[in-house]
């Protein structure tokens, strides 16, 4: 039974697979092929796009870099998650005084600044217990990891 459910799930997922490639081949060896030189296509539509825009491996490199930020509101608070692929002197510094500015606690946090710098906090209520705007903690931390650069 287990394994008719598996050679199911692969049928499926090569019916899949010819759908998305726009092949019109049977046999599994054919439609991986196909999808080879499908997603080959796609690399060069990329490189070309890439090209026209003037856009780099360099740039592609910056994009890389640039840090990742997300705030998700909570009940009382917020969590944050930040992700570099660099750690800069005085980073984690500069967050919690944005924190600080903002007017928001943070209750508990998780950083790991070795070679890359992560960050994972839970800040409370700003003191004068206005809601939290996720958009405006956001921008203030991108405005601090600006700020050590």
């Amino acid at each position: 039974m287990a394994s008719r459910e598996r050679r199911e799930a692969l049928q499926h997922k090569l019916q899949q697979l010819r759908d998305v490639t726009n092949s019109s081949s049977v046999n599994k060896a054919s439609i991986i092929v196909d999808a080879s030189k499908y997603i080959e296509e796609l690399k060069q539509k990329v490189e070309g796009l890439n090209t026209e825009l003037g856009i780099g491996e360099s740039s592609t490199t910056q994009i890389d870099q640039l840090p990742m930020v997300t705030v998700k509101t909570l009940e009382k608070g917020f969590l944050i998650n930040v992700f570099l692929e660099k750690n800069c002197p005085g980073m984690l510094v500069s967050i919690l005084e944005a924190f600080e500015e903002l007017g928001h606690d943070v209750l508990d946090a998780t950083v790991s600044c070795e070679d890359t710098f992560q960050l994972e906090a839970v800040g409370g209520e700003s003191h004068e217990n206005d809601s939290i705007d996720a958009q405006v903690v956001k921008q203030a931390v991108l405005q601090a990891i600006k700020n050590t650069d």
